[in-house]
């Protein structure tokens, strides 16, 4: 590779890696905890439903959803959530109205089996909440989302830069040197350039899904326009529906359109990933991978029938497999404990960047100073 190339391979990493370090600093931090949520919850007081014996059956849905509702009156259910690490626990999204957005909802965490209330969890309370929505959208909504994807294809520019970079570099050492007896400055860089390319697959798989996470409301506002606006096109021209049946029977329809699947959650009539005529009943594999695709089943909210089932689309698929390979949260302990020490290991990575850049710029400023005198 020629010296010309060397130099701009050498301006894209040392500039892609200045802009997004600060933010992807922040993400590692906040994405630790993350990763160590549901043991975070269960240290805090949040711990699943009491143990009762093996193959409890669950109660009637329309049961939990009145337990929920009794517990905030005047309001209604947007959403129905089996959650996936504690089956026997259902989260109820409530709200002043299904149309209300997201920064209105409440939540209410009812057990499955016995229909009794597990939990209300406070609305923007919390260590996790506030780790959550900094390591999502920095709370500044769809901006911030949109911001955070830009800093991380500057993240993944890096890294490629960096790879670039590295060959050159160490044609003459051999890998996994650091040259102890050097100067400091050149210690932190062999230890960076190794680091660098020991988590250089995790960073790019993280830092690749985290872009794609980043577009979600882009991603569901195009499922929206585009197959969900065919599946109810027969239902355009009618008012919405004025009372809903049995959520209960809706699910049980989906279950019986979609054998071998398992319902994930229930979008009530008029929220964002249904119609103002159905529930949109989320079907999912019950495998590691068929477990984050999602089949949505439209049952008609007033007669309890299954109208329309499809896939989602590629681009809805890329993004539901995303999340698991981001969060590491599908191999269970080892995994989460590997995606930690990896996690840490990036923000070395990122602070010796950090380090290098200042004393090289320093020492840049101390050979001009002395060429002038």
């Amino acid at each position: 590779m020629s010296a010309t190339s060397l130099r701009r391979w050498s301006w894209v990493h040392t500039w892609s890696s200045l802009v997004c370090t600060a933010f992807l600093l922040l993400l590692c931090l906040t994405g630790l905890p993350l990763i160590f949520h549901h043991e975070i919850e269960d240290l805090t007081g949040h711990g699943g439903p009491p143990p009762m014996a093996a193959g409890t059956p669950h109660t009637d849905l329309d049961r939990v959803v009145a337990t929920g509702l009794a517990r905030r009156p005047g309001e209604v259910v947007q959403y129905l959530i089996w959650d996936r690490d504690e089956p026997d626990s259902i989260w109820l999204s409530l709200a002043p109205s299904r149309t209300a957005p997201v920064s209105e909802l409440h939540g209410v965490v009812v057990d499955a089996r016995t229909a009794q209330v597990l939990d209300e969890p406070g609305k923007g309370e919390g260590f996790m909440f506030w780790m959550f929505r900094l390591h999502v959208d920095l709370f500044a909504g769809l901006p911030g989302k949109l911001f955070l994807g830009a800093m991380g294809l500057l993240f993944v520019a890096a890294i490629v830069s960096g790879v670039v970079l590295y060959g050159p570099f160490m044609r003459k050492l051999e890998f996994g040197t650091v040259r102890r007896d050097r100067s400091r400055r050149l210690r932190w860089l062999d230890l960076h350039n190794l680091l660098g390319v020991v988590t250089l697959t995790w960073a790019l798989v993280v830092g690749g899904t985290g872009v794609i996470n980043t577009l979600a409301d882009l991603v569901i506002e195009a499922w929206r326009r585009d197959q969900l606006a065919e599946m109810v096109a027969p239902y355009r021209a009618l008012p919405p529906v004025a009372t809903l049946g049995s959520v209960e029977r809706a699910v049980a329809a989906a279950r019986a359109a979609a054998p071998g699947m398992t319902p994930y959650f229930v979008a009530y009539p008029e929220t964002s990933f249904s119609s103002a005529h159905h529930y949109a009943v989320f079907m999912r594999g019950v495998t590691p991978l068929t477990s984050r695709l999602l089949t949505p089943a439209l049952v008609d909210a007033a007669t309890g029938e299954v109208t329309a089932m499809r896939s989602m689309p590629w681009y809805a698929t890329a993004l539901f497999v995303s999340q698991p390979l981001h969060f590491g949260d599908y191999g269970g302990m080892p995994l989460k404990i590997l995606w930690a020490l990896l996690d840490l290991a990036t923000m070395i990575v990122l602070g010796s960047g950090l380090y290098l850049f200042v004393v090289r710029r320093r020492a840049g400023r101390r050979a001009a100073i002395a060429a002038a005198e």
